[in-house]
């Protein structure tokens, strides 16, 4: 279980764990399971984890002033699930996590996350690492919805993310891209031609 996590890591820096770096994290990570449909996270609950996904998938969503449900996020192996901004200020969170299929994760809390980085070098690299592509993915995924056809976003989707593509059902791919589900059963369709 822990070799997931431990072949992340090293995708993401230039040096290899020591074996001590790797008891280090097997002490600060606990196993996780959650069963489809259970919650991670529900909204108005202060994010006291981020979870690493062994095996599973999750998602992130909230209801908008209608209250109809949005997907913002989906999460599956080798991603790290959790609300930002409950997790770095321990605020109650807008959002909810649940699991889409049954889940294991190894989960941390945010101080046992920065304490293990002063201790694991490549820990802190790897979160520098995962910052930075995460702010460029918003990034891109702002752009895409403010000035892409829908079109053009599901081909965007369906290129970064294919593993989303038979994990989630086409209602949440829409959510996640702002579109109804109709328009994407109308992209899908012309994209097959």
């Amino acid at each position: 279980m822990y070799n997931n996590l431990f072949n992340y890591i090293s995708r993401y820096t230039n040096t290899e764990l020591t074996a001590q770096e790797e008891d280090l994290i097997k002490k600060a990570f606990a196993p996780k399971r959650l069963r489809k449909k259970q919650f991670f996270l529900q909204e108005g609950d202060v994010c006291r984890y981020t979870g690493f996904i062994i095996k599973g998938a999750m998602r992130q969503c909230c209801f908008d002033t209608k209250g109809v449900e949005q997907t913002v996020n989906f999460f599956v192996e080798d991603y790290w699930a959790d609300e930002r901004e409950s997790f770095t200020f321990m605020t109650p969170s807008k959002y909810s996590i649940q699991a889409w299929e049954d889940t294991h994760l190894l989960i941390i809390t945010r101080e046992g996350m920065l304490e293990l980085a002063t201790k694991v070098p490549s820990l802190l690299e790897m979160l520098r690492t995962m910052d930075d592509r995460h702010a460029i993915a918003n990034q891109k995924r702002v752009s895409m919805s403010i000035g892409c056809t829908a079109e053009k976003r599901y081909e965007d989707f369906a290129a970064s993310y294919p593993q989303f593509i038979n994990r989630f059902p086409l209602h949440q791919i829409a959510s996640f891209l702002g579109i109804t589900k109709e328009t994407l059963s109308r992209v899908r369709k012309q994209s097959l031609r």
